[in-house]
């Protein structure tokens, strides 16, 4: 490491803290990597590898001109993003989406940051604030918080963290599918980066067999709460299956289980509810419900999962299960460069912060990566213009969402400035993407320019003057 520079701290190497660590490394300045697993697990993560996936295995989206998540994945790569380097190199197919080989990309990220000259990974947990002479920290133990660190974080901060519970889908052995029944085609045919427009299984029910189903899911047994989780909410991203069905008896038909865009070639007609299967591994051996977070008990899941076409004989790799996931009121406890109000010293970057999402928790641990580090350099911290992606998310989490109701928000083009003048639907989110691209790579240029300069002349000049 260069002994020139203090080390930032990262705490917790999923995909935020990951991200933060190599961006700093990047950057030029040593980075020490705290991480627990795998001398303590969690209830979700199964190894000790870096960047876990732990519900999905889908980065949602890689439309960069339509849709706000893959204009996301646009601008990380635009920032030499880790995360989505080796998501790009470990894809599987997924219609429109990017997904991965949850293994191959865990082991891709781990790799590159312990091969890394400037980053030093210390497997230990953190379960108080860190020590005073930590100068900069980058908390990002994500959704699954230690007790004794998130009991640490409410002393300080005053603040009772808020809670959910995020539900994770089950996954299925391919060969134990029935295509005599189900079928591979995306939604409307679409291809996306790794895919052929042929990229899902999907499997159809009748009007008799779905209402069947929806009942034996409603009758099933669940998860029993403990009295102190009773009252803590779901997230609506990241439901679980019989929570929504729960919402009335066609409310899956027109979410998860919604059968438009596919034609069951079986009849030439659309099912009237269908249940859709994404790839999960780069063998293709591996796929996961789509959609299907589920609290019910294992016995159950097996049963009721197998009332589905397509899944008589169906055989789990992994049945569903739950989580519980603690987040921050960041609108009140974070400025707009992610450091704690009360002890700036301190970032937090991913869920922790209440973003949503795999992309959006990597695009704030970039962004915390980056501010430390110039912080540590000397340069002037800027956040990204609110006209981008990762500028819009960091201003809802730290500004522009209401504290008294702050929840997890995943990146939609409802956060960004609007255009004067734009075109309507598609067209406007096409807009506000070829200007959010436009203005991050100014951004990007102007602090590559700054971080070409000495300390001293950060005091007085920026690039252009």
């Amino acid at each position: 490491m260069d002994a020139s520079l203090d080390p930032v701290h990262v705490i917790g190497a999923g995909l935020a803290g990951s991200e933060a660590a190599w961006q700093i490394a990047t950057l030029g300045v040593p980075v020490i990597l705290h991480e627990m697993r795998p001398a303590r697990m969690t209830p979700a993560h199964q190894t000790g590898g870096m960047a876990e996936l732990v519900c999905s295995n889908s980065f949602r989206s890689d439309d960069a001109d339509y849709n706000a998540v893959g204009l996301l994945h646009a601008e990380m790569r635009q920032c030499n993003a880790l995360i989505m380097r080796e998501a790009d190199r470990v894809a599987v197919p997924a219609g429109g989406a990017l997904a991965v080989d949850r293994e191959a990309f865990s082991k891709g990220v781990t790799a590159a940051l312990t091969a890394h000259p400037l980053v030093r990974v210390a497997p230990e947990e953190i379960s108080a604030l860190p020590p005073a002479d930590w100068s900069s920290v980058i908390i990002a133990t994500g959704p699954l918080t230690g007790a004794g660190l998130a009991d640490a974080i409410r002393t300080l901060t005053g603040e009772e963290s808020l809670a959910f519970f995020d539900a994770i889908a089950p996954i299925v052995h391919r060969e134990s599918i029935n295509f005599d029944v189900a079928w591979m085609q995306s939604r409307y045919d679409k291809e996306g980066p790794a895919g052929t427009g042929s990229d899902y299984i999907n499997c159809p029910l009748d009007r008799e067999t779905y209402e069947s189903f929806v009942a034996e899911l409603l009758a099933a047994e669940k998860t029993d709460f403990k009295d102190w989780e009773k009252d803590t909410p779901y997230f609506e991203g990241c439901m679980p299956v019989e929570v929504m069905a729960a919402r009335g008896l066609e409310t899956l038909r027109f979410g998860p289980m919604k059968p438009v865009g596919l034609t069951d070639p079986r009849t030439g007609q659309r099912a009237h509810a269908v249940l859709q299967l994404r790839q999960d591994n780069a063998l293709g051996t591996l796929y996961n419900m789509v959609g299907f977070q589920t609290k019910m008990k294992y016995a159950d899941q097996v049963r009721v999962f197998r009332m589905i076409p397509g899944l008589e004989q169906a055989e789990f790799a992994r049945l569903g299960g739950l989580h519980r996931n603690t987040f921050m009121n960041s609108p009140r406890l974070l400025n707009d460069i992610l450091q704690l109000k009360s002890q700036p010293r301190l970032r937090f970057a991913g869920q922790i912060t209440g973003c949503e999402g795999y992309v959006e928790s990597a695009a704030i641990g970039l962004m915390a990566g980056r501010f430390a580090a110039w912080e540590r350099l000397g340069i002037p911290v800027v956040p990204p213009p609110r006209t981008s992606a990762m500028g819009a998310l960091l201003g809802h989490i730290t500004s522009g969402a209401q504290d008294q109701t702050f929840q997890p928000m995943n990146v939609n083009f409802g956060l960004f400035p609007p255009i004067d003048d734009a075109p309507k639907g598609r067209e406007r989110k096409k807009a506000l993407s070829l200007r959010a691209r436009a203005d991050l790579e100014i951004w990007i240029a102007a602090q590559e320019c700054r971080h070409g300069k000495s300390p001293d002349d950060q005091r007085n000049l920026v690039c252009g003057e």
